[in-house]
């Protein structure tokens, strides 16, 4: 499915989402939920809200037995041979089983947002909802940033919320960020809970996807010391959960999860263990080459380190030991990012988050004295956060930052962010920079294989073009056929040689020691369908060059064999009229003149080469490819195709299926999408047609071929709301602007090619030979001149023209600067690093 039809499905899905919950009033527990939480006070409102909480986590664990769903996803997790189909079934059994106050606080959220978007009047009904929110959130309630279920921010709820929030506090909401993360189950939220009072959910047996903010006031007494009026919190799902992990895009889920949290950040606290420092460690080497990747994010975050369930002195030092390896891990695998993405500027971890190995790092005891649940708290534990807490906050005052936000600035930063992480879908998909980077290093190698596959068959194509055009004019039409078929059989055996030496590179190179082969396994099969595409690509592009080849060889012959004709009546002529002439003596002014009435005689009724009908060439073919599409009425009306195409091209509503079943927004989108489908496809196609006449060739059928077939690839993922007539009125209008091209191509290959024409190229010749024998003049000097001008500089620039473009190619690819063409990330880096520095965009048009 190409973007352009995702993007539009997605749209009907939206609007048929919406259209389906236009259809429904509030339900009663949501009516009920919202007015309860406006009509009651602070104290009544936090009452509420906890029995709430209370009832509702009773409820799902008795209901819906969430131990035994958590137990059976457990038990198939823990299996050799997993089985993913039924390990999403029950992660997405166990979300639904799941109801907890944010959902309530979620659907409030949605309520909100469809009926600021949508038809439904309720605008005055739910106007209060985001000063209801803010008011809870001042009151400590989390806030969700990320709907974790959905992959995605409720921008406007939350716009609205904390811009409600802004007010309330006067417009004076200077935000230190703060988050933790790290993997499932490491006890993030319980250390942001015991560390400032706040209540994250925790150990609620329900699976709690993305991530919540809590505004903690900075108190009045404190402001002095502080540069800043809140501490945001941000509780993030734990990373590489075991059950999520099985998914094929957790990776991807993680990855960007991490980047967002950490981008929004101004102090980011990664909880970790040694036993899962791997895990994070892949985490953060992604969200650091995210970093890199995208636009400059404008701040460095502060990166502290906490080692949970650390205790003693042997393990304090082992951890030390731990923790200068890791660093040197990530040191590492940052400047691999920064070389792979052009910026030797970076060298290390620390240039991209703000971290300090001596001063960064924390070792924490267990939170339990004991084995729970009757086991105390552990003193340890306490005293240790304690110290982070005041270490931070101490951090804080002393370094206070010169580039504090307000909540406007908050939320544009947010928006941004969360752009530009949807946007970098590449990087995110990797588990780390290793995986990346030998990922990239194959896309290298994979290159030059193609390139050379190319080389080899080009140059072949070359050579067989050549003998095909060179052949015997003698020869019959039958001769030139059978030698073309024997070229398409030679390259087919050629393609499918070279197809096995590239597979056999490609099987070699996985079979490599180093460059991390086994960590790009799954790609492998991707690699040797490339291969195939790539062979059948090349197979259809040569035949279809032997094809115009043919049909120029051809045309050449009828010019040939009308020239040899004429030249045979003309060389009798001119020896004619030398015999006649020689009886007496003429000037050269009287000789030219009698030459010149021969001449006229003798060529005044050659024929030309017959010219095509191209416009009703082209329109069979576009018969043919509608053929029993039930178009035959269209067809039958379409009239001169030279006068089609002339004007631009409008998408209309008899375009799509069922027009009157959309909204007029609706309408309008899939309007444009079709507008600017239909854009993209003409403008592409007007090129391709521009490229061939360039080439200064004849028509051939084939030409509209390739063109209905390009066209056909362009509109194969597209929306099945459009109807057939699009296909076709779209189709007519390109093969009206290709016939008024390839007429004019036609026309002045004819002229080019006219036999009378070609004739006229030797009138000057044929002349001088007539003076030169009149008058028993020596012209050896004079006819090698024109020999090296008729025969020679032109074989030898067309051989120079045609094998410019393979060594162009090659010196660029072997060149001193070689490396900027190495992979398509590097060229693309290097064109818009070029479009940077010089401000010329016209230079690459």
């Amino acid at each position: 499915m190409g973007p352009e039809e995702y993007k539009s499905q997605l749209q009907k899905e939206k609007q048929q989402i919406r259209k389906k919950l236009s259809e429904y009033e509030l339900s009663t527990a949501m009516k009920s939920f919202i007015e309860t939480l406006s009509k009651c006070d602070k104290q009544r409102r936090d009452y509420f809200l906890k029995w709430m909480k209370f009832k509702l986590t009773a409820h799902s664990e008795s209901a819906n037995q969430l131990s035994s769903l958590h137990n059976e996803l457990k038990d198939h997790c823990d299996k050799k041979e997993k089985d993913v189909q039924t390990i999403a079934e029950l992660v997405q059994t166990l979300l639904e089983s799941s109801l907890g106050v944010e959902h309530y606080m979620r659907e409030m959220g949605l309520i909100y947002e469809f009926s600021i978007k949508g038809s439904r009047n309720t605008a005055d009904e739910i106007s209060h909802l985001p000063g209801l929110a803010a008011e809870m959130l001042l009151d400590g309630l989390p806030l969700e940033l990320l709907d974790g279920d959905a992959s995605n921010i409720p921008e406007r709820w939350v716009t609205d919320v904390l811009m409600e929030l802004h007010k309330k506090v006067g417009e004076q909401s200077r935000l230190l960020v703060l988050t933790v993360l790290g993997v499932q189950s490491t006890g993030k939220s319980t250390l942001l809970n015991i560390m400032f009072g706040v209540q994250f959910p925790v150990s609620s047996g329900r699976c709690t996807r993305g991530a919540y903010m809590i505004f903690l006031k900075v108190g009045e007494d404190m402001k002095h010391e502080f540069n800043y009026d809140f501490i945001v919190l941000i509780d993030t799902e734990g990373l590489k959960s075991p059950h999520l992990a099985q998914l094929e895009d957790s990776y991807e889920h993680d990855n960007q999860l991490a980047t967002f949290v950490i981008g929004l950040s101004d102090v980011t606290i990664i909880n970790i263990a040694m036993e899962n420092s791997t895990d994070m460690k892949d985490i953060l080497q992604i969200a650091v080459h995210a970093f890199l990747r995208m636009k400059e994010i404008g701040k460095k975050p502060i990166c502290h380190f906490v080692h949970q369930n650390v205790s003693g002195v042997s393990a304090h030092a082992k951890n030390l030991t731990d923790r200068k390896h890791l660093l040197d891990q990530l040191n590492e695998m940052t400047q691999i990012a920064a070389e792979m993405e052009k910026k030797p500027s970076i060298k290390a971890f620390t240039d991209v988050l703000d971290y300090d190995m001596d001063k960064n790092n924390w070792n924490i005891p267990g939170l339990w004295h004991g084995t729970p649940p009757m086991a105390p708290v552990s003193t340890g534990y306490s005293e240790a956060v304690a110290d982070l807490k005041k270490h931070l906050l101490e951090t804080v005052k002393t370094n206070p930052s010169s580039e504090v936000s307000q909540i406007p600035e908050f939320l544009k930063w947010i928006k941004s962010l969360w752009k530009a992480v949807k946007y970098e879908n590449f990087i995110f998909s990797f588990r780390n920079t290793l995986v990346a980077q030998a990922y990239d290093n194959l896309c290298k190698e994979f290159s030059q294989w193609e390139q050379q596959f190319r080389k080899e068959i080009l140059s072949w194509l070359q050579e067989a073009e050549l003998e095909i055009l060179n052949s015997d004019n003698e020869s019959e039409f039958q001769h030139f056929n059978e030698l073309a078929e024997s070229k398409k059989f030679e390259v087919s055996e050629k393609i499918t040689s070279e197809k096995r030496k590239m597979e056999e590179k490609l099987t070699n190179y996985y079979k490599k020691k180093g460059q991390h082969v086994n960590l790009i396994e799954k790609y492998k099969i991707d690699f040797f369908n490339s291969i195939s595409s790539l062979a059948k690509e090349i197979k259809y592009s040569v035949n279809n060059k032997l094809d115009c080849a043919l049909h120029m060889k051809k045309s050449s012959k009828e010019v040939q064999d009308i020239l040899r004709k004429y030249r045979g009546v003309i060389e009798d002529k001119v020896m004619k009229l030398l015999s006649d002439c020689k009886d007496s003596k003429r000037s050269d002014e009287q000789l030219t003149e009698e030459f010149e009435k021969m001449w006229t005689g003798v060529t005044v009724n050659v024929s030309g080469l017959k010219e095509q009908n191209i416009s009703e060439n082209i329109f069979n073919h576009l018969k043919k490819n509608f053929l029993n599409r039930n178009v035959n009425e269209e067809l039958q009306n379409a009239g001169d195709l030279t006068e089609i195409g002339k004007s631009e091209f409008k998408a209309r509503t008899e375009h799509v299926r069922n027009p009157k079943t959309f909204n007029l927004f609706r309408r309008k989108d899939i309007k444009m999408y079709l507008q600017n489908k239909a854009d993209d496809v003409i403008e592409s196609c007007t090129r391709f047609v521009l490229d061939i006449v360039k080439t200064n060739t004849d028509y051939h059928e084939c030409f509209t071929k390739d063109l209905l077939d390009k066209i056909d690839g362009s509109l194969k993922n597209i929306s099945k709301e459009v109807k057939i007539k699009f296909e076709f009125d779209l189709k007519l209008h390109i093969c009206g602007i290709a016939s008024r091209e390839f007429l004019n191509m036609h026309q002045k290959f004819l002229s080019d090619k006219d036999p009378q024409t070609q004739l006229e190229k030797y009138k000057i010749q044929y002349l001088s030979d007539f003076l030169d024998l009149y008058k028993q003049r020596d012209d050896c000097q004079r006819k090698a001149n024109n020999f090296v001008r008729c025969c020679i500089k032109p074989a030898v620039e067309e051989f120079i023209n045609r094998s410019l473009g393979i060594n162009i190619v090659e010196d660029i690819l072997t060149g001193s600067n070689s490396a900027e063409y190495s992979s398509r990330s590097y060229f693309q880096y290097n064109i818009q690093e070029e479009l940077l520095q010089k401000d010329d965009f016209n230079g690459f048009v």
